[in-house]
């Protein structure tokens, strides 16, 4: 999942090399931490967060394949 979104974001990201996901498991759901440059914060969270929404939809469908449950936060 850590590697889905690092592609997703980086895919967006004018900056790439700024993009940062940390991943870590808190009663046991998996939170991904997303770091980017403030410049494509914006690309990121997408109109209305839209782009952000989308993005938490498929790390969920990835975590139920996995058999876990997840959350990305936007940082």
């Amino acid at each position: 999942m850590k590697e889905l979104v690092e592609y997703i974001a980086r895919s967006l990201a004018t900056n790439p090399d700024a993009v940062k996901v940390t991943e870590s498991v808190e009663d046991g759901q998996v939170i991904l931490r997303l770091e980017v440059a403030p410049e494509d914060k914006g690309k990121v969270i997408g109109r209305q967060g839209r782009v952000a929404q989308a993005i938490r939809v498929l790390v969920r469908v990835a975590a139920i394949k996995e058999g876990t449950r997840a959350l990305l936060e936007i940082v």
